[in-house]
């Protein structure tokens, strides 16, 4: 990780960490970066944070100064940019969101001309530029001065590409979304209802504030009630910017990415289209999805924590399914970064394809008990130096056998040491993370 970009973009509060200053720059850089050999198009998209728009002109200038031309998607989801940037022969795009963070943050997700997210050689670059370390770069002139174009109808295509998918009707299935007050609020109702679904929508008039707050996918709760209160027949909850979805079945139980990843995988090993017999997962995934994968003979491969590590194993592998608990699930076929609407579209597939309900599809996985704790350090490199430490986590792996896991890793974007125990109940949960994170704080490595 950089100074400025972390696992997922260069992410801060609003004009503290992350200034208007710092996305003028940011545009400065990839306009003339991309704009040395001819006219760079540079595809913009934004969620629904007061912050947003601030940022959305900031880059607009700094791309433009640098001879770029900027399109404008307005408000709309990160993987819909990403699907622009591949499909429309732009040189990259640039996404304006925090993701799940609360209102008063933000971030830019820069993203390459193949609808990846951009390689960290070019974000080194880019900070090397915002502190000054590369020279002043030219300021276009005349008619090479870029312009600002107006492209909703980009986001418009990405619309008609999901309705594309589907395989089905969803006619007389009653679905309930939870646009999180963020980006799929301009999105996803309109494409549940051309393909037929009776659609209820709840936390879709973003203000500016209100995103993710009490909502979302990481609120699943608020879902959970509607779902219930309406008798309907699913669920979907989006983030902020969209890219990950949790669903929730018809008794308002969580199908988290972990059970989403189940019943994809055995419908795609079923109908013959499971990849290399393979799922992509992260070190967090539940234990009880890898012993529901043995069952059924499902092959699968862990990574690091983050989409991208993710996505990048699929591609070196060949693998087309793979995602994280948290709910980015990527479709190599369809996507190349998770995304909460083409997600739970394919879940929808699913359902119909089979004729089963959520919970039917999801009752084959047991889901251990798991905990995970943050501690605060000094220096993370440190805690995991720590011989001591690491004979406490030694124990408490020879401990669990078989029957749970301990995992002890840093925070991509915070100072923080995060312990994670999977067990039978939620007590040995509670125990083992404790008592590593006591010998964590006795070796004075904690900041309280």
């Amino acid at each position: 990780m950089g100074k400025y970009f972390g696992t997922d973009g260069f992410r801060g509060e609003a004009n503290k960490k992350l200034t208007v200053e710092h996305a003028f720059k940011v545009g400065r850089y990839l306009g003339w970066y991309y704009g040395q050999d001819y006219k760079a198009r540079i595809v913009i998209g934004k969620d629904t944070r007061r912050s947003s728009y601030m940022f959305e002109y900031a880059l607009a200038a700094g791309l433009t100064a640098s001879g770029a031309d900027a399109f404008l998607l307005h408000v709309t989801t990160t993987p819909s940019v990403s699907y622009v940037v591949r499909t429309e022969d732009f040189d990259c795009g640039i996404m304006i969101s925090a993701s799940h963070n609360p209102y008063y943050d933000n971030g830019l997700k820069i993203i390459s001309g193949s609808g990846k997210k951009i390689e960290a050689e070019v974000e080194e670059r880019i900070e090397a530029y915002i502190d000054g370390e590369i020279g002043e770069l030219p300021l276009a002139t005349g008619e090479n001065i870029g312009r600002t174009v107006d492209y909703i109808a980009g986001r418009n295509r990405y619309i008609g590409h999901l309705i594309a998918m589907a395989t089905r009707s969803f006619k007389n299935t009653k679905v309930g979304l939870d646009c999180s007050n963020g980006s799929s609020s301009s999105i996803a109702k309109s494409v549940f209802d051309a393909l037929g679904a009776k659609t209820y929508v709840i936390h879709n008039e973003p203000d500016g504030t209100n995103i993710n707050k009490d909502c979302g996918s990481t609120h699943i709760e608020e879902l959970r009630k509607f779902v219930l209160e309406k008798g309907l027949d699913v669920g979907f909850a989006y983030d902020g910017d969209a890219d990950r979805c949790i669903a929730v079945d018809e008794n308002g139980r969580i199908i988290d990415g972990d059970l989403i990843l189940y019943i994809c995988g055995k419908y795609l090993k079923e109908e013959h289209k499971l990849a290399n017999n393979t799922v992509v997962t992260t070190v967090m995934s539940n234990l009880g999805l890898y012993k529901a994968f043995d069952k059924i003979g499902i092959n699968y491969v862990k990574t690091a924590v983050g989409d991208k590590y993710v996505y990048a194993n699929m591609v070196e592998n060949g693998h087309c399914l793979g995602g994280e608990q948290s709910g980015h699930i990527i479709f190599s076929q369809f996507a190349t970064t998770g995304d909460g609407i083409l997600t739970s579209l394919k879940v929808m597939e699913v359902m119909m394809e089979k004729k089963m309900s959520l919970s039917a599809l999801a009752s084959e996985v047991r889901i251990y008990p798991q905990l995970l704790k943050n501690v605060r350090v000094a220096d993370k490199q440190a805690v995991k130096d720590n011989a001591v430490v690491r004979a406490a986590v030694d124990t408490v792996e020879k401990e669990l056998g078989e029957n749970g896991r301990i995992l002890v890793r840093e925070s991509g974007t915070e100072p923080v040491i995060r312990v994670m125990v999977e067990a039978e109940t939620d007590e040995l949960c509670e125990k083992y993370v404790d008592s590593v994170i006591t010998v964590i704080r006795e070796q004075s490595l904690t900041v309280e």
